[in-house]
């Protein structure tokens, strides 16, 4: 769903635009208050809630703006800049670490991780990158931790030219705090440093603190953020 809004007696212009996870997301494109204003109060009282947007983390300006219209804080999110390296870890025990070679087992493990975020946190505290599992994954973007078992892990590698974004990391609740996430990242930054790509990006909720300690402790350094705001 997409959706422009524009006033004639307006400089400016807002659009609203369904992200794949199906929230509501609005931009208001204009260098003035007043025609933010204006338009806002056009759009908001047609729109459903709950209604999101996101802005630049150092643009207080245009957060302000939209926390006059109703918007409140819901969360944060860091962006990193991680450098890849060759690297050595320690894998755990009865766990390999490498490309999947298996479409099912690989599309059934992230049903399960999905399904466990669901019901803690709920997906849509993931960060905004990442999207809905297609029907049918492009193995080539994973890296998985196998066992006997199954697939416990996974790392996938999102499609951004000239610097890959690292779109999702994630273990089954059942083996966490093992190392596994991070012989999973490790691998991969190896894997990209012999190809001769410098360094990935990837976005990490702030309240997500293991997370955080994850990506900073290989190296990961701050290079910007935003803020996401929700109209409820």
């Amino acid at each position: 769903m997409n959706h422009l809004h524009e006033r004639p007696d307006v400089a400016g212009r807002g659009e609203v635009s369904r992200r794949p996870d199906g929230r509501l997301f609005l931009s208001i494109d204009t260098w003035d208050d007043a025609d933010f204003a204006l338009l806002a109060a056009d759009m908001l009282p047609v729109l459903p809630r709950p209604l999101y947007t996101v802005v630049d983390e150092a643009d207080a300006e245009l957060r302000s703006r939209w926390e006059s219209a109703g918007f409140t804080i819901r969360r944060r999110e860091r962006e990193y800049v991680v450098p890849t390296a060759p690297g050595v870890v320690a894998v755990p025990a009865g766990v390999t670490i490498g490309p999947p070679s298996d479409e099912r087992l690989l599309s059934s493990a992230e049903d399960v991780i999905r399904a466990e975020v669901e019901a803690a946190v709920g997906w849509q505290e993931m960060p905004a990158e990442i999207l809905p599992r297609p029907d049918v994954p492009d193995i080539g973007k994973y890296t998985v931790a196998a066992t006997e078992d199954g697939y416990v892990g996974l790392l996938r590698l999102a499609a951004v030219p000239r610097q890959p974004r690292i779109g999702l990391i994630a273990v089954r609740a059942d083996r966490q705090r093992a190392g596994i996430g991070r012989a999973l990242l490790t691998h991969v930054l190896d894997v990209l440093h012999h190809k001769g790509i410098p360094t990935a990006t990837a976005e990490v909720n702030e309240a997500n603190p293991a997370a955080v300690a994850l990506f900073e402790g290989a190296g990961a350094r701050r290079a910007g953020g935003n803020v996401e705001l929700v109209l409820r």
